[in-house]
């Protein structure tokens, strides 16, 4: 037992000289390194990858979508998403539309008024969270068809969106600015599994705010769909296009509506809308005895009048007639292929009187020098490309087949612009796709090939570099002709 308590006593002594030691000697230098910033977003998961660069914003909210719905190019369309968020915050919730065959919603700002529709991917047509009933009977009890065979499935949110990139390059000016953004909501349509995970992670986060934090996100899961501006003062189509063959325009109204009437066309053709009816574009019109009563199209009517309702004010006597095109419902552009199954799926607007007018000058003025330019059009593919790569499916293949269609398609416009064509002989011409030609096989196009078509001139390369292209015909033809 000596023994024992000796090596104890030892044991104890040089703990107690260690200890001084330590107390007695300099501090060790230390450098603190940063800890990484806390960002919500996994990178390896793409179901939440960010669109674009984010800004982050100051705070630690968990699955904070701000931090994704920044457009530092576009300012005004930037603070507009931010209305809607903080609407959304607030408890103003977007409502669901009952019109059309997908999940779209009105969404408002702090002031309850409307100012944009937002259009998930997972409550398209052929998504899993499609709220339309008749749509989900449709698909159960006639697989075949269903949908579009020449769409690719659930790009109608890139389809939204690019109508808006190819309005605004041409500056046609009959599109609403449209973005990609996620947004979470209650009214949104999600499985009761994400409801039931989120409840369950607020439950822990009030009771173990610790625990909590460590989940990447507590509320609903974002969605990711098109943003689009609404647009006020505006009707179907189909209501002023029958109001018009009744009463008339005046000169000055006829050629503006002419013009705005010519820009929807090239806009249609070019992105191959396939679902271009009466009743999916709309206008805006002003005569001079005032302007007629509108309301939000797809609105409740039995919701009460509220400051975010489209109510008519007196006119002046001084005040001038208007008349605006707004082109909605794109989400059915961009095939891949040109129809060629069951239905044709043609531009409704072909049947109208304004189509067997000649495009007037105005129009190829506008249109006819950029597509022209390969250069140009190829920079149009490039824009579009970035766009569509936010979808986690990309498949690159399928977006050049979508941009053969679309180089066929500015194709076909720009001889029907030089030759003076009217809306009705374009859509009569036949159907070409322009493809990126095989690197081994970079000839110099000259007149009779596509670089002769689009330039106007003989020997002249499609680009300044060497790229080249190759024209082929679609010749298949669908079943049904007139639908």
């Amino acid at each position: 037992m000596d023994l024992i308590e000796l090596r104890q006593k030892a044991a104890t002594s040089a703990t107690m000289n260690s200890s001084q030691s330590l107390l007695n000697s300099p501090p060790p230098d230390v450098t603190f390194v940063c800890p990484p910033v806390y960002s919500d977003f996994n990178q390896s998961d793409s179901e939440f990858a960010p669109l674009l660069k984010m800004d982050l914003v100051e705070g630690s909210d968990i699955g904070d979508h701000k931090r994704v719905n920044r457009f530092p190019s576009d300012p005004e369309f930037s603070a507009l998403v931010q209305e809607a968020e903080k609407a959304i915050d607030e408890g103003i919730l977007p409502e669901l539309i009952l019109q059309g065959s997908s999940g779209s919603y009105f969404v408002r700002n702090t002031s309850n008024e409307i100012i944009a529709v937002f259009k998930p991917r997972n409550e398209e047509p052929y998504g899993q969270m499609n709220p339309k009933i008749t749509k989900w009977l449709h698909k159960l009890c006639c697989p075949c068809c269903f949908g579009r065979g020449c769409l690719i499935p659930n790009q109608g949110y890139l389809s939204e969106a690019g109508a808006s990139v190819v309005d605004k390059k041409l500056q046609l000016g009959v599109v609403p600015k449209t973005g990609i953004v996620w947004l979470s909501s209650d009214t949104f349509y999600y499985s009761k599994l994400e409801r039931a995970k989120s409840k369950y992670k607020r439950e822990i986060l009030e009771k173990n705010p610790k625990l909590g934090r460590k989940f990447k996100r507590v509320g609903l899961p974002l969605k990711i769909g098109s943003f689009q501006t609404f647009v006020r003062d505006h009707k179907d189509a189909e209501y002023y296009l029958r109001k018009f063959s009744v009463e008339g325009l005046s000169s000055e109204m006829e050629a503006k509506f002419q013009s705005e009437f010519e820009r929807l066309v090239v806009l249609d053709y070019i992105i191959r809308n396939t679902d271009r009816g009466n009743n999916n574009w709309l206008i805006k019109y002003k005569s001079k005895e005032g302007s007629n009563q509108s309301t939000p199209r797809g609105s409740p009517p039995e919701r009460k009048p509220s400051s975010g309702d489209l109510i008519s004010l007196p006119s002046s006597e001084h005040e001038e007639e208007e008349l605006k095109i707004s082109a909605i419902d794109n989400g059915l552009a961009f095939p891949f292929k040109h129809p060629d199954s069951w239905r044709t799926y043609p531009y409704h607007w072909a049947w109208l009187a304004q189509s067997k007018t000649p495009f007037s000058d105005e129009i190829r003025e506008l249109v006819l020098p950029v597509i022209s330019d390969m250069n140009f059009v190829q920079d149009l593919c490039d824009e579009l490309e970035t766009l569509f790569r936010t979808d986690k499916y990309f498949n690159k293949k399928q977006f050049e087949k979508q941009m053969s269609v679309m180089r066929g398609q500015m194709l076909n416009l720009a001889q029907a612009l030089r030759e003076r064509k009217s809306p009705l002989q374009l859509v009569q011409m036949p159907l070409s796709v322009v493809e990126l030609a095989d690197s081994k096989q970079r000839p110099d196009c000259e007149s009779g090939g596509v670089a002769g078509a689009i330039a106007g001139h003989a020997k002249h390369r499609i680009r300044t570099f060497s790229d080249s292209f190759s024209q082929s015909f679609h010749k298949k033809k669908p079943f049904f002709s007139w639908c």
